[in-house]
């Protein structure tokens, strides 16, 4: 059998589908039951995937994915965001563009664990824009820092979205989590000095106004009461599997757990809270599993098929270098991310990406880091990045379109940034992995 055919058929179907508006899973489920009665003999091939399918769904490195879930979820729900994003308003004082390093530090403290930008990018537009609109800020400096936590969030531990890659393309996924750690600050310096160079540039872009001055005791008081009990639970759920002493399973348990324990403290923990905690958890999950599902199923097809060795070895054929098809490989996730969301993009290319990058050798951790950061900058590529979408929904009327963009810009050049440096400079993504290990 021709694998073009095969491909043609698995990739126009599941595409197709999509843009019919059919959820991705969906899409992707019913392009594998065609796939099975086509090419893998009718009904004894629709239970195969099935059974293999299942088999995906119940591997123990997915437990992180809803634990990392509900932590984001109870940090929402029980108020500890809202005390956080506060305390550091107030610690901050009369900083040039306060409210940028607010939105800066909190959405990349409780984005990763939420595992979607977009809810993300929704709960932060709502909750800081109109703040810094009133305040007199740019549209660009209030908009811009909400999208480009996005880049934080997916590589800076905890990190759902990370988990979910890992699992996708077969990699460590503790292995993964690690390394997002000293790229993700590297990333975090550049939005902080991109943000103090705008204000130096032009000061009206962040006007400084009277803020009530707070006593140092107050200041040291919201530190060690509202900050770090909130960044504790992040460091110690990463830090325990830094060391060794936990799995990214009992890692993400002991994290979830640590929020709850803190949300009892504060006496924030209303069955309420906790109620709409489990709910939003279990949708993203259920969401997660189904992609998981229908990728492992989507993986199985293309490799009986022989689709996944044909395009390996038709994209080996090009007379590129490995860094070119690295590159291509990047491009093709930019292109993506005009009409599809993260894990639409994660399912359809983590088949086909990932054996592509072992075949040209590869350190998968590496080249999953450089995955996670293409997939968010694809999610806010102009002129059709969804999350350029989202934003647009959640700011005041008069932002256009077009100011979107011109805000996303800026951030999205960092992040192209770090991905040169991760290309040319892999250690700055392996070299803690290793040394975990």
């Amino acid at each position: 059998m021709d694998w073009t055919f095969a491909a043609f058929v698995l990739f126009g179907l599941s595409i197709g589908l999509m843009f019919l508006g059919l959820p991705v899973a969906i899409a992707f489920f019913g392009t594998n039951i065609v796939a099975a009665l086509l090419f893998m003999g009718g009904e004894k091939g629709i239970a195969q995937i099935i059974n293999n399918g299942f088999g995906a769904m119940t591997t123990f490195a997915l437990v992180p994915i809803p634990m990392f879930l509900l932590m984001g979820e109870l940090f929402f729900h029980a108020g500890l965001a809202t005390r956080f994003f506060n305390a550091t308003d107030k610690m901050l004082g009369n900083v040039p563009a306060r409210l940028s390093y607010v939105t800066l530090l909190g959405g990349t403290a409780f984005a990763g664990p939420a595992g979607s930008s977009m809810g993300s990018c929704a709960l932060l537009g709502t909750l800081m824009v109109p703040e810094m609109t009133r305040r007199g800020y740019s549209k660009y400096l209030s908009i811009g820092p909400i999208m480009g936590v996005g880049g934080l969030a997916v590589i800076i531990p905890p990190s759902a979205l990370s988990v979910l890659l890992a699992t996708l393309g077969q990699t460590d996924v503790g292995d993964l989590l690690i390394a997002g750690i000293v790229p993700g600050f590297v990333l975090a310096l550049m939005y902080g000095v991109l943000i103090w160079g705008w204000v130096k540039v032009d000061p009206s872009a962040a006007p400084q106004y009277a803020v009530e001055p707070i006593a140092l005791r107050e200041k040291w008081r919201l530190f060690w009461v509202d900050v770090v009990p909130m960044v504790g639970v992040i460091v110690f759920s990463v830090l325990i599997m830094l060391v060794g002493w936990a799995t990214p399973t009992e890692s993400a348990a002991l994290g979830a757990l640590s929020v709850v324990v803190v949300a009892a403290c504060y006496r924030t923990l209303t069955w309420a809270a906790f109620r709409k905690s489990i709910e939003g958890t279990l949708r993203v999950t259920v969401m997660s599993f189904l992609i998981i599902f229908g990728s492992a199923t989507f993986a199985q097809v293309l490799a009986f098929t022989g689709t996944s060795s044909g395009l390996v070895n038709f994209f080996l054929g090009f007379e590129l270098t490995p860094m070119g098809l690295l590159w291509v490989m990047i491009g093709i996730v930019f292109f993506l991310g005009c009409f599809m969301d993260q894990l639409s993009m994660m399912l359809l290319t983590a088949p086909i990406f990932f054996p592509l990058a072992k075949a040209l050798g590869f350190d998968l951790t590496w080249f999953g880091l450089i995955m996670l950061l293409a997939l968010e900058i694809g999610y806010t590529t102009p002129p059709f990045g969804l999350l350029l979408f989202v934003m647009k929904g959640v700011a005041p009327p008069e932002v256009t379109m077009m100011d979107v963009y011109k805000a996303a810009l800026p951030f999205i050049t960092c992040s192209l940034l770090l991905i040169v440096l991760l290309v040319y400079f892999p250690p700055l993504a392996t070299w803690l992995p290793r040394l975990a290990r």
